[in-house]
């Protein structure tokens, strides 16, 4: 059974970028490769074993992003009243708001403020409204929150 990936319009464009850029160091890794290989003893070649390393990186990454464009569903955002995937969340916890972009797990990044559905956050979030409370257990201890938007 084929795995269907969720991405925002965004996530997509971000990913297609990435797999193009990919694509265009193929030739550059090709080059170094055979710069390598011109060095005589492939067994104790160093630059060899770190071009052949980074072409293999890079060839899994353009094999893990077309898997995922080619299975990928689009996230229609759309204004709801109760947090889903697509939206952007305003919560309050006692100190200043903060805001997160629900997303598919492919596209999350923390540090970006876009967090999974399925992260213990995306989960506590999911499914409430203005004015609820969701309660996040972390190691540390429950955290709360209330939901002050949602777009």
């Amino acid at each position: 059974m084929k795995k269907i990936y969720q991405i925002t319009k965004d996530g997509k464009r971000e990913l297609e970028a990435e797999l193009a850029k990919l694509k265009a160091r193929r030739g550059e890794i090709a080059e170094k490769i055979a710069e390598a290989r011109d060095y005589g003893d492939l067994s104790e070649n160093a630059e060899y074993d770190a071009a052949r390393e980074d072409q293999g990186l890079v060839e899994s990454r353009i094999a893990e992003i077309e898997d995922i464009l080619l299975n990928a569903e689009l996230i229609k955002s759309s204004k709801k009243s109760s947090v889903g995937l697509g939206s952007k969340v305003e919560l309050k916890n006692g100190g200043k708001p903060v805001t997160y972009h629900i997303v598919g797990p492919v596209e999350a990044n923390p540090v970006e403020g876009k967090i999974s559905n399925e992260s213990p956050i995306g989960v506590a979030l999911m499914g409430k409204k203005v004015g609820d409370k969701a309660v996040v257990s972390t190691p540390k201890g429950d955290i709360n929150y209330k939901i002050v938007a949602i777009a």
